[in-house]
C-alpha cells in the first residue's frame, strides 16, 4: 500500500494531544516573546540528536542525559541567551527552567526537555524569567496560532518563522507530524540543527523513533550550511505521544518525517543571515565522495559571494571540489549552474554567461555536479549566498 502524505497547517500543534504556548520573560532586550513551551497531554516516546561541538550549552549536556530515558512530556525553549559557557549558574538555570514548567503542568521535572539559543557566555536571567516561563506553560493551547507564536518566540536573527505539518495516511491508519525550527547563523550542523522540535501522534517504539530521527536528520538538517560554523546549542527533539491510536510503520514514518524535516532544513538555509537566495548543491558520485564534494561547495565563501553577485564563476566551484578531499578525475566531471552546463571534459563549455548570470538572480539556484563516477548515487546540500548584510549582522551581534 502506497502511503499518502498531505501538507496541513498547525505545525507542532497539528498532531493530536499537543499544545504550544509562548510568553515574554525579559530574556531578550526587545519586548518580544522569548519563551516557547510545547506540551503533550500524556508522556511521549522521545528521541533527540545534539551538536558534536565540544563546547556545548547546558541544555545540550542535560538533554543528552534526559533523552536516554526515551520519554518526555514537554519542551521549554528560550531565545536571546545560549546559556552556554557561563559556569554552574547556567546549569542551575537550565534545571530551573524545567522545574518551573513541570510545576505548572503537574508533571515530573525529568519529563521536561530544555533548549536555549542566543548569545554565548552570558548568565541566563532566570530570576526575572520565572514568571514568563510559567506563563508560557499556562498559555499552552492546541491551535495554529499557538504554533505560530511558539515558532516566532524561538527566533533570534531569523527573519521568518519556520513551521511545517503533514497528515499521513499510512498502512495502519491516519496520523500527523508537525514541527518548528529556528536558525539563521552559526549553521553547519554536525548532528542536528540550530533548534528543531518535531511532534507526532502515532504510536512508535522509542528505539525505532531514535533510529529514524538520526537517519532522517542525516538527509535534512545535516545537509544545511549557512556559514560552516557548528553551534554550541544545536539540537533536535522528536516526541511521539500515540494520541491517534495508530501504530506507524517504519515504511511510512520515514518518508513522512522527511516531508517535515527536509522543508524545515531548506527554510533554515533560505533564511541565512543576510541571504538573498536558497542554493541547492546536487552532487552525483560515489557515496563516500559526494558528501565531501557537496559540503565543500556549499561552504565555500568564494562560491557563496559569487552567488550573491550572480557571477557565473565556475572556477570557484572547481576550486572547492578540488580541496574537498573527494576523489574524482577533473576531466570527467560536469558542472551546471541554474540549469546551464558550464564545465565538462576538463574545460569551459561555450555558454552565454550573461544568460547564466540572469538565471542566478532567482530566489532558488541549483548547482549540479557530476563527478563522473560509474553507477553514481546522489546527495543534496542546501546553503545560501553571502551578502554584505551577513558581515554587518555578525560584526554587530553583541554590540
Amino acid at each position: 500500500m502506497a502511503i499518502e502524505v498531505l501538507a496541513i497547517e498547525g505545525g507542532v500543534c497539528a498532531p493530536q494531544g499537543f499544545r504550544a504556548g509562548s510568553a515574554y520573560a525579559s530574556i531578550r532586550k526587545v519586548e518580544r516573546d522569548d519563551i516557547a513551551v510545547i506540551v503533550s497531554d500524556v508522556p511521549a516516546a522521545a528521541a533527540g540528536v545534539f551538536t558534536t561541538n565540544t563546547v556545548s550549552a547546558w541544555c545540550v549536556q542535560n538533554g543528552r542525559e534526559k533523552i536516554k530515558r526515551q520519554k518526555a512530556q514537554a519542551i521549554v525553549a528560550n531565545a536571546g541567551n545560549a546559556n552556554a559557557c557561563n559556569g554552574q549558574e547556567g546549569n542551575r538555570a537550565d534545571g530551573e527552567m524545567a522545574r518551573i514548567v513541570a510545576r505548572e503542568l503537574g508533571i515530573s521535572e525529568d519529563l521536561v526537555l530544555t533548549a536555549s539559543t542566543g548569545v554565548i557566555g552570558r548568565p541566563l536571567p532566570i530570576n526575572r524569567a520565572r514568571d514568563g516561563i510559567a506563563e508560557a506553560a499556562r498559555r499552552a493551547m492546541h491551535s495554529e496560532e499557538a504554533n505560530l507564536q511558539a515558532a516566532r518566540a524561538i527566533m533570534t536573527t531569523d527573519l521568518v518563522h519556520k513551521s511545517k505539518a503533514v497528515e499521513v495516511k499510512g498502512k495502519n491508519g491516519t496520523y500527523r507530524i508537525g514541527g518548528i525550527a529556528k536558525g539563521s547563523g552559526m549553521i553547519a550542523p554536525n548532528m542536528a540543527t540550530m533548534l528543531a522540535f518535531i511532534t507526532c501522534d502515532a504510536v512508535v517504539r522509542p528505539e525505532l523513533l531514535q533510529n529514524m530521527l538520526s537517519g532522517i536528520n542525516e538527509m535534512s538538517f545535516n545537509r544545511v550550511s549557512v556559514d560552516s560554523d557548528t553551534s554550541t546549542n544545536d539540537l533536535v527533539y522528536l516526541l511521539a505521544n500515540g494520541a491517534s491510536g495508530v501504530t506507524a510503520t517504519q515504511e511510512d514514518l520515514v518518508p513522512a518525517l522527511a516531508e517535515v524535516m527536509v522543508p524545515l532544513a531548506k527554510k533554515v538555509a533560505r533564511d541565512g543571515e543576510g541571504a538573498t537566495k536558497l542554493v541547492e548543491v546536487m552532487v552525483f558520485g560515489d557515496y563516500d565522495e559526494m558528501d565531501k564534494a557537496a559540503r565543500a561547495v556549499a561552504e565555500s565563501p568564494l562560491v557563496k559571494t559569487a552567488l550573491f553577485g550572480n557571477d557565473p564563476n565556475w572556477g570557484r566551484i572547481l576550486m572547492a571540489l578540488g580541496k574537498s578531499g573527494a576523489k574524482f578525475d577533473p576531466n570527467k566531471i560536469k558542472v551546471s549552474i541554474a540549469g546551464r552546463l558550464v564545465f565538462a571534459k576538463g574545460m569551459a563549455v561555450p555558454v552565454d554567461l550573461d544568460d547564466v548570470s540572469n538565471a542566478m538572480k532567482a530566489e532558488e539556484v541549483l548547482i549540479e555536479i557530476d563527478l563522473g563516477h560509474r553507477n553514481p548515487a546522489v546527495t543534496r546540500f542546501w546553503t545560501c549566498d553571502f551578502s554584505y548584510d551577513y558581515v554587518k549582522i555578525n560584526a554587530e551581534y553583541t554590540t
